[in-house]
């Protein structure tokens, strides 16, 4: 039996959607432009930056300064102060709220410190939702918001959001999605990701990885994450937890990890490792901490500097098994991994270069996360995103209705 092709309804959601999507990650637009990009024609480019503009997710005015003779193209530009989304993060030492407009702009953020310790879901939501609830009152009534997601440093099951583990913060079979959504009392729902993973797909739409169809973003906290991008598609793998490149064994017999094994790449390059190695983890923490060595070993101290090829080596060994596996374009360290590349890239560049296959290697790039500690709040708010994106009038009228 034959199958039916796409309606001209599903067509014309499709185009909306890939248009605003141009937009939203490109920024402002001319019509042309966006003519060539998508493959149709003038007026049907006109038609749907019509129907956009009537509901409010852009709007097109004349061209600045063209240089150029002629009838200028119209220019589409995102209205990121009328729709945005709400973006959080929930890292080992700290939380994260963000209000995010469309072509992400970020309009507003609250931050703190979180204790390390026991991890109180009820409280951590609770603080996430007052900020947003200080956010919402600065905005005008006619703005709206078409989407929630939260980053989070744990494996996190696909078809619902739930932190199945995640052991540097001590969550098991959380709700975290649903405990927030309802606290927000938004009408929305939470969608929730991995750090990494997010952190990955914010390097591939806003950072050093546009372009790229194949990069690995390596995230450091406490632990080690990673998001890998295939053919310009994350890689989540049959239930949320592909990516979990720390705790992939690189050192048999090795340093014991939080997950119960020995060995992983958290183990022997995360936080722990490098400040006992450097003799300061019973006085230093977190990512000061983690900057306190680099800078001490820039400036000559030996054990710091040991300390840093040590755990360099290990790196490298990693970044060489992921290299062979998945043949990057680029690998991109963000979070305190930017500060350890830094310190330790020549023993991360001789290790990939005795372990990794030459094919492999030799058009590689190892780059420096350029969204810094941003990198999951993006990611974060490019998934709460995902569903006004795939369709706009559609995912606004119902915001508007609700």
């Amino acid at each position: 039996m034959l199958r039916a092709g796409p309606s001209q309804e599903e067509i014309r959601r499709h185009n909306l959607g890939t248009l605003l999507r141009h937009v939203h990650l490109g920024g402002p637009t001319s019509r042309a432009e966006l003519t060539n990009r998508m493959g149709l024609n003038r007026s049907t480019i006109m038609a749907l930056t019509a129907d956009l503009t009537a509901a409010g997710l852009v709007r097109e005015e004349l061209p600045r300064d063209t240089g150029r003779a002629g009838r200028p193209s119209l220019v589409v530009r995102p209205e990121s102060a009328r729709v945005y989304v709400l973006a959080f993060d929930v890292g080992v030492d700290r939380v994260v709220a963000a209000r995010i407009g469309l072509g992400g702009v970020i309009l507003d953020r609250r931050e703190t410190v979180r204790p390390r310790g026991r991890f109180d879901m009820a409280e951590v939501v609770g603080i996430l939702a007052g900020f947003a609830a200080q956010m919402q009152r600065k905005v005008h009534s006619d703005t709206v918001c078409v989407g929630a997601a939260a980053a989070v440093c744990g494996a996190v099951r696909k078809s619902d959001g739930v932190v199945r583990f995640g052991p540097n913060i001590g969550l098991r079979d959380a709700p975290f999605g649903e405990a927030l959504s309802a606290e927000l009392a938004l009408g929305l729902p939470v969608a929730v990701g991995n750090d990494a993973n997010l952190g990955a797909l914010a390097e591939h739409t806003r950072g050093l990885g546009v372009g790229c169809r194949d990069l690995i973003y390596l995230h450091g906290d406490v632990g080690i994450g990673g998001g890998i991008i295939v053919n310009n598609q994350l890689l989540g793998g049959a239930a949320g937890y592909g990516g979990e490149v720390g705790h992939t064994v690189v050192n048999p017999g090795g340093q014991p990890c939080g997950c119960g094994a020995r060995g992983c790449l958290e183990a022997e390059v995360g936080e722990r490792a490098l400040l006992e190695h450097a003799g300061r983890f019973a006085a230093e923490r977190g990512r000061d901490g983690i900057r306190l060595v680099v800078e001490a070993a820039d400036k000559g101290d030996i054990i710091a500097q040991d300390a840093l090829h040590r755990v360099g080596d290990w790196l490298g060994y990693g970044v060489a098994n992921l290299v062979n596996i998945f043949n990057p374009e680029v690998v991109i360290f963000g979070g305190t991994l930017r500060e350890i590349y830094l310190g330790s890239a020549a023993q991360v560049r001789s290790r990939l270069n005795t372990c990794a296959l030459s094919a492999s290697r030799e058009a590689l790039r190892l780059r420096t996360s350029a969204l810094g500690d941003d990198a999951t709040i993006v990611g974060a708010a490019e998934l709460a995103f995902t569903q006004v994106l795939a369709d706009p009038l559609e995912v606004l009228a119902a915001r508007l209705s609700g």
